[in-house]
């Protein structure tokens, strides 16, 4: 008895100081927690009472003085042909009943008669620069330089292009002032080349070919640089590739002769040279066949598109393998066959960490 005594009088002390500290740093807390969720609480409340009662500035109301007159000149007129529209041909609505549909129309009947909006490019009122909206329209994209869709491979119609006529002020124009070929339209290795390489010095002129509008106006790294795709009035699409800067917009009309950019070496070139393609339906034709190169001037008045000139794409639609040696990479195949890697992995749904086997085939175009 005297033994337990001696120890419970040693152990209670301290354990009567851990106790009393516990509490303590219980109360603490509790008292810290309880003035944070309080502050808290009220600041809450603050926020929803500000949210509820929103000050909603006064509104003056003005009575517009009705007895004063102003003089007409008080007003500064504004020129219409000064404004710089982005683009605002003038339009008009001219009505397409004909002479057929007259003979039978009662004046007593209320019909319809179908009304065509139509747009003047150059300002003149001869009825031959009137143009359907719908042909220009229809399908208008200022980023794909093929955005049409159609496979001319099934062509097999004729299409007469009018590419100049002076009697009712169609003309046309040398893209430079000079013309000497460096390359053709055709087959590249693996990849086709679809215009002609003509050679210029870096800053030298590039005209448009025809009238027409500025479809595409843009800078493309991989292939054309600088470029100027324009819609002409024919028809036909021309693109100006390669240049040091273009001197166009989008929406813009230009004629025959214009000037729309300066020659250069911009993207995937070996060197300053112009890049011209001419295109229908978003389908490249060979330029050579309507344009002499030695006498730098278009050969014909009217040019006939047959189904032969589009041959070339069923002989380019082949698909091409590559066999996989050892010691083949990507860059190594995408250089030889003059694609990218890119086109490679895509082709065969890889990634850039894919392993080559040896003997397996992989699609190249």
């Amino acid at each position: 008895m005297p033994e337990f005594r001696f120890f419970f009088a040693n152990f209670a002390p301290a354990f009567y100081t851990r106790q009393i500290l516990r509490i303590t740093f219980l109360v603490i807390t509790f008292l810290l927690v309880a003035s944070w969720y309080t502050k808290a609480q009220t600041k809450t409340k603050k926020s929803f009472k500000d949210f509820l009662h929103i000050k909603v500035p006064a509104i003056q109301y003005a009575v517009p003085d009705t007895t004063t007159l102003h003089d007409e000149g008080a007003f500064e007129r504004v020129n219409p042909k000064k404004i710089d529209y982005y683009f605002d041909p003038t339009r008009r609505e001219r009505s397409l009943l004909t002479v057929a549909d007259t003979q039978d129309v009662n004046p007593d009947d209320f019909s319809i008669v179908e009304v065509d909006e139509e747009i003047n490019f150059d300002g003149s009122d001869a009825d031959s620069t009137w143009i359907k909206i719908a042909e220009y329209y229809g399908m208008w994209d200022n980023k794909a330089v093929n955005p049409y869709g159609i496979d001319v491979t099934k062509f097999n119609d004729t299409v007469s292009i009018a590419l100049y006529d002076s009697t009712i002020g169609r003309y046309c124009s040398a893209p430079l002032n000079h013309a000497k070929l460096n390359d053709d339209f055709g087959p590249r290795r693996w990849r086709w080349h679809y215009g002609i390489d003509l050679e210029l010095d870096r800053g030298d002129s590039v005209w448009a070919i025809w009238d027409g509008i500025v479809r595409i106006c843009k800078y493309d790294y991989g292939g054309y640089g600088n470029y100027v795709l324009v819609r002409h009035y024919n028809g036909l699409e021309t693109i100006y590739g390669h240049l040091t800067r273009q001197l166009v917009k989008v929406g813009e009309v230009v004629k025959a002769g214009d000037l729309i950019g300066w020659g250069g070496s911009t993207g995937r070139s070996s060197g300053p040279h112009l890049h011209l393609e001419i295109r229908y339906q978003g389908h490249a034709l060979d330029p050579q066949l309507l344009f002499d190169i030695k006498k730098n001037k278009i050969k014909m008045q009217h040019f006939i598109i047959m189904p032969y000139h589009f041959d070339y794409l069923r002989n380019f639609r082949k698909i091409y393998f590559h066999r996989i040696r050892r010691g083949d990479t990507l860059s190594e195949i995408a250089q030889r066959y003059n694609v990218s890697i890119r086109q490679i992995l895509r082709l065969n749904r890889i990634s850039i960490r894919s392993t080559l086997k040896p003997g397996r085939r992989i699609r190249i175009r």
